[in-house]
């Protein structure tokens, strides 16, 4: 099993987060398309990980991707681990924080350039840090 930097018992982790982030960040749970907030965030900002603050994302990485969620085509360097997820009958790419392990959401090859991946990710694990 991996180590990471930020680790906390099952108990912490339901005390430091609301049900709903813990329900994503630790039960790779997904919330409803087109409820978060977040979802219409548009100003300059960092995005960071709701379990450990870790600061996964830049603004300017963000799009428009219909899907209902936030998507972005490049995290942080260094800032998310990727694993294979093989429930609900299909093959995907799952993304995390490399910092704490929270599952965020999954990355898929159908994103614009320059990286042609879409981060799709729930707004439930983020928290947004408008610049300056």
């Amino acid at each position: 099993m991996k180590r990471f930097e930020v680790e906390k018992s099952d108990e912490e982790w339901r005390r430091t987060l609301t049900p709903e982030q813990y329900a994503v960040l630790r039960g790779h749970a997904t919330e409803r398309p087109g409820s978060c907030a977040l979802l219409e965030e548009h100003r300059a900002g960092t995005f960071s990980c709701a379990g450990c603050g870790q600061e996964l994302f830049v603004a300017d990485r963000k799009f428009e991707s219909g899907t209902g969620w936030p998507s972005f085509f490049a995290p942080v360097e260094g800032a998310v681990d990727t694993t294979v997820d093989r429930g609900h009958g299909m093959v995907r790419t799952e993304v995390h924080c490399s910092r704490c392990g929270g599952h965020l959401g999954h990355v898929f090859p159908d994103g614009p350039p320059p990286s042609g991946l879409r981060y799709c990710i729930n707004g439930i694990a983020l928290e947004f840090e408008a610049a300056g």
